[in-house]
């Protein structure tokens, strides 16, 4: 078992910067990859951003490329999401999720184990 909180959510305006964490701990070593998924009110969730715990590989949505920033601490079992320029379309509750597979970063079958969930608003 793989346990994941996050935190670092909140009320933000537009064009501001939020960073979130996933502290993981448990069976930690059977993580190959850590991902961060959204779901805003009335849609579905989807793919944000990835990272392999090992190599440091990434993955992005093309809706934050060029926005967000996925990275991993791995000393300290934590993953962040760092968010920049944030707009409306941004307000959602972020999950972070232990994929112990490593294949397909972007599918949320592919994630065994996910945290609670993080709000973002994004006032404009």
């Amino acid at each position: 078992q793989v346990q994941l909180v996050e935190s670092g959510g909140g009320l933000v305006q537009a064009g501001g910067s939020l960073r979130l964490s996933c502290a993981a701990s448990g069976r930690t070593f059977s993580t190959s990859t850590m991902g961060w998924f959204r779901q805003a009110p009335g849609k579905e969730r989807e793919f944000v951003a990835a990272i392999s715990w090992r190599s440091g590989s990434t993955l992005y949505a093309d809706s934050v490329k060029g926005r967000f920033t996925i990275s991993r601490d791995n000393a300290k079992n934590t993953a962040y999401l760092q968010m920049n320029n944030l707009n409306a379309e941004d307000t959602a509750v972020y999950y972070c999720a232990a994929d112990p597979y490593g294949t397909r970063w972007s599918e949320q079958y592919e994630y065994d184990y996910w945290g609670q969930g993080t709000q973002v608003t994004v006032s404009s």
